[in-house]
């Protein structure tokens, strides 16, 4: 079969098979190389051409229909249907993003109190844009020898204290090891209580005594040279490095250090972004069921919540009047609905022609247990409309409060002036420091390679079990990343407070969808498994079948 994509171009760059495969057939197809209607080789023949196996063949095609770029009928075969030609993305026709009153007030003074004149920096209030940062390029250089300066030095360091710190850790260990007998002890007397709660890592796979020694480097490190960057309310310079390789290589996002800003946490980069962009009374777009933090963060900002339906396949796009839109299409929270290609370029229209800003909440991408990770929106984004928000709370410690943005340039440095009003200082430099060691050691990827063989064994055992034990009671939303599982009540919402109640009394719990604004007359589930044990997780589920055996069955 005569067909060529530059497969060793991109084996070169990734370092799997699957990463070059997967990202040589996808670029050519974005770039219109692979136009629609255009037939790939069989599993067979693209495995034999490029020396790969039938299955990682299959899994790159499977990953590429999921994201609509390409279909496969019986009797056909598998093809491109992307359109790269119909379905152009719309060009930016002048319509700039507007900051709010709040957010143009912020901007001036933050130029002011930097000793800026009025028309240096100019703002996008009244319609004005924001142009690229110049401070950063300024502290770029000096942060930059500071880092060589401390990298020289750093392996004599390292060995100042090591037998020290050892010693303390085995200490640390053996206490630790106590009081998790302890508890156990005290578990077996009480009665095991099984919580399928989200948000809770597995923290005994976390390399605490790497972590501690990278810790215990930084903190002599920042006494024995203060350092100047504590000024810099971007945050740590070495890690916005890391994090840019890091998106490059796993989520495919090219975005320069200086596009980033380290946030605590994503919770503020939402309230600080509403705070910019919204006015009060302005409608903002958000999705239903959906992330509550971000509807508060509208209130507080005098906006008015417009509720998006949510269906089996994300945010069902429509012509609205707003110019601000919160959406989690990688997987919708707290469904774990993807949103497709077409809804995709739906939006991203939608949002040039409304001159607005869509806010990509990311929020647990790094784990999917089948497949590669669904692309990120931003990656379609040629206009400068998506702002993009990662974390480390669930590919780290829960407790460690850092996540980042990725900001188109018109909105640089406005944000930067806004996070500066709040925090001149970044908070936590500590960590982040910590982190950015550990991310450029390869200590992270090593971590989170570890963590998604973890998860998606449970997550496999769990979503087998709920659908085998538990499916007359709910609908479950298909899925095939995260670290829970959501499904509708098929009964009424009595019968389901009934059955909850009943749980508790036995000692099982979850995650309930009402707190996420689900609609009216319908009930819901989400079922995290992060922290549990497979043994917890079986007889967590055991017990719900036997509670809904003997409470719900006479009901629904």
């Amino acid at each position: 079969m005569d067909f060529h994509i530059p497969y060793p171009t991109y084996q070169a760059r990734y370092t799997s098979k699957y990463a070059a495969l997967y990202h040589a057939l996808h670029d050519n197809i974005l770039a219109n190389k692979l136009v629609r209607d255009t037939k790939l080789p069989s599993s067979r023949e693209l495995a034999a051409l490029y020396g790969l196996s039938r299955g990682t063949v299959n899994q790159v095609y499977d990953m590429l229909i999921a994201e609509g770029y390409l279909q496969a009928d019986v009797g056909r075969g598998t093809y491109v249907v992307y359109n790269g030609v119909q379905e152009k993305r719309v060009p930016f026709e002048g319509k700039a993003i507007r900051l709010s009153d709040w957010g143009t007030r912020v901007c001036e003074a933050d130029r002011d109190g930097r000793g800026l004149g009025r028309g240096q920096g100019q703002g996008q209030g009244q319609g004005q844009e924001w142009g690229p940062g110049q401070e950063e390029e300024r502290e770029r250089g000096k942060e930059q020898e500071r880092e060589e300066k401390l990298r020289q030095g750093l392996g004599r360091e390292e060995e100042l204290g090591q037998e020290q710190e050892q010693e303390e850790e085995q200490e640390r260990g053996k206490e630790q090891e106590q009081e998790q007998e302890e508890e156990q002890e005290q578990e077996q007397e009480q009665g095991r209580k099984i919580a399928f709660v989200m948000g809770r890592p597995q923290l005994d796979e976390f390399p605490r005594e790497l972590w501690n020694r990278g810790m215990y480097e930084q903190v002599r490190r920042m006494t024995e040279s203060p350092q100047a960057e504590a000024h810099v309310a971007e945050g740590h310079y070495a890690l916005r490095e890391a994090i840019a390789q890091h998106l490059r290589r796993i989520r495919g996002i090219e975005a320069p250090p200086e596009r980033i800003v380290i946030v605590n946490g994503s919770m503020q980069a939402i309230a600080l972004l509403t705070q910019m962009l919204v006015n009060e009374g302005d409608p903002v777009i958000l999705e239903r069921p959906g992330y509550q933090g971000a509807s508060r963060a509208v209130l507080a900002a005098g906006g008015v919540p417009i509720h998006a339906e949510v269906d089996g396949q994300g945010l069902a796009p429509q012509p609205w009047n707003a110019r601000l839109l919160f959406v989690t299409p990688s997987r919708q929270f707290p469904t774990g609905a993807v949103l497709g290609l077409e809804r995709r370029q739906q939006l991203l229209r939608w949002a040039a022609e409304q001159g607005a800003v869509i806010v990509e909440d990311d929020y647990d991408s790094e784990f999917r247990h089948r497949g590669r990770p669904i692309e990120p929106l931003k990656v379609l984004d040629q206009e400068g409309r998506v702002v993009y928000i990662g974390t480390f709370s669930k590919t780290m410690l829960q407790d460690l409060r850092i996540g980042y943005v990725v900001l188109p340039e018109a909105l640089h440095d406005a944000f930067v002036a806004a996070k500066r009003l709040y925090e001149p200082h970044p908070s936590g430099l500590l960590e982040q420091r910590s982190l950015a060691a550990f991310m450029a050691s390869g200590g992270y990827e090593r971590h989170l390679r570890r963590m998604r063989r973890v998860y998606a064994s449970k997550f496999l055992l769990l979503q087998a079990l709920l659908q085998e034990q538990l499916s007359t009671l709910f609908e479950w939303v298909e899925s095939d990343a995260g670290l829970h599982l959501f499904g509708w009540w098929r009964g009424d919402p009595r019968t389901y407070a009934a059955y909850a109640a009943e749980c508790r009394k036995a000692g099982v719990t979850w995650s309930d969808a009402s707190s996420y604004g689900i609609p009216a007359g319908r009930a819901g589930a989400c079922f995290g498994f992060a922290h549990l044990s497979e043994q917890e997780i079986r007889q967590g589920v055991a017990a719900l079948r036997q509670i809904s055996e003997n409470v719900i069955k006479s009901t629904i």
